[in-house]
Parts: structure tokens; sequence; C-alpha cells
């Protein structure tokens, strides 16, 4: 089994190397087809953080985990608006690129601060109570479910409330992975069906 930290550290270099595999190659249809996979990755781990880590600092961490998921709200909200700009450009377009890198500077400072300061904090408030590390891997199980379930482009203004997120998820969720369908996608990946990662 792996704990929450293991899973987001994941989902994060996986984002690092599609990143990479954009930003490196002046191929069109490959730069397409890897922006259609970050886009859908990053905008499912970031509604799935949203929707299981962030409470969890709430409610393991008291006071300074509601500071941190806080903090961590605002940081996804620029993230979303980034993406959602990304997520409607074409490779052809010569913002397309750069675009990408100015996500990636917030996103790769968000990550940073996530995998050094937040996830070992939750994980040290998770090993203190009477779960432990049982709590960490139920929590990597729903982040996985949650994916599934939630929409696959960016909708900033979904905002960053679990409550609302949610309801509206469910709504854009559906279309989103429809239009998926429609969208290139690497060969290496045998669907972009979020239920069968």
């Amino acid at each position: 089994m792996t704990t929450i930290s293991d899973t987001i550290t994941r989902d994060h270099r996986e984002l690092e190397k599609f990143y990479n595999e954009i930003t490196s190659s002046s191929d069109l249809d490959h730069q397409e087809r890897f922006g259609n996979q970050f886009t859908w990755e990053l905008a499912r781990h970031s509604v799935a953080e949203e929707l299981i880590v962030y409470p969890a600092f709430e409610k393991h961490m008291g006071a300074k985990g509601h500071q941190m998921a806080e903090s961590d709200r605002k940081e996804h909200h620029r993230v979303k608006e980034l993406l959602k700009e990304f997520q409607n450009m074409k490779p052809q377009e010569p913002t397309y690129v750069p675009k990408l890198k100015e996500l990636w500077g917030v996103l790769s400072a968000h990550i940073e601060e996530e995998e050094n300061h937040d996830l070992p904090a939750l994980e040290s408030a998770l090993a203190q109570s009477s779960e432990g590390r049982s709590e960490s891997e139920n929590m990597a199980k729903k982040f996985g479910m949650t994916k599934a379930l939630v929409p696959s482009r960016s909708h900033p203004s979904a905002g960053e409330n679990p409550y609302f997120e949610s309801a509206l998820g469910m709504l854009a969720a559906p279309i989103d992975h429809i239009a998926d369908i429609f969208r290139k996608f690497p060969e290496e990946k045998t669907s972009p069906n979020p239920s069968t990662k």
C-alpha cells in the first residue's frame, strides 16, 4: 500500500514528465498530445487534492492545517486559471509553450512546497493519530477514486470549496470525459478515460 504522500509525489513526477515532453519537442502533434495529457492529469490531481488532502490538513492539524489548506487553495486557483488558458490553446499558437512555462513556474513552486513542507507535516500528524499509516493509505485510495470522477479540464469558476466543487464537478465531469474521446493523447496511454488510470 502507498501513502497519500507517495501518490501525490508520483502524480507530480508524471506532470513534470508531460511538461518536459511538450517543452522539449517542436513536433506540434506531440505537443498537442502531451498538452492534453498534462491538462487531463493536472485538472484531476488538483481537484482530488482539494477534496481529499486539504480537508485532511484541517482535520488533523487544526489551525495550522487550516492555514496550509487556505494557502494551497489560493495557489491552486491561480494554477487553474493558467491551466484554463493553456487548455484552450493550440500548439500552433506562438504563446502555447510560453503559457505552459508560466503555468509550470507557479505549479513547480507549489509542488516544492507541498513535497517539502505540507505532505511531511500531514504524514507526521497522521502518524500521531490512532489510525496512523492506514489513514494515509486510505486517503491514497480515496484520492485515486476521486480522480476517476472529477472533471478532466480546468474549471476555475467552480472554486476550491469542497462542497461547491463537488457539485459543479459532477456536472462538468461527464462533459469533459466525453470531449476527451475526441482529443489526441499520447500513444502509450491506452485511453484518456479517467477510470482506467
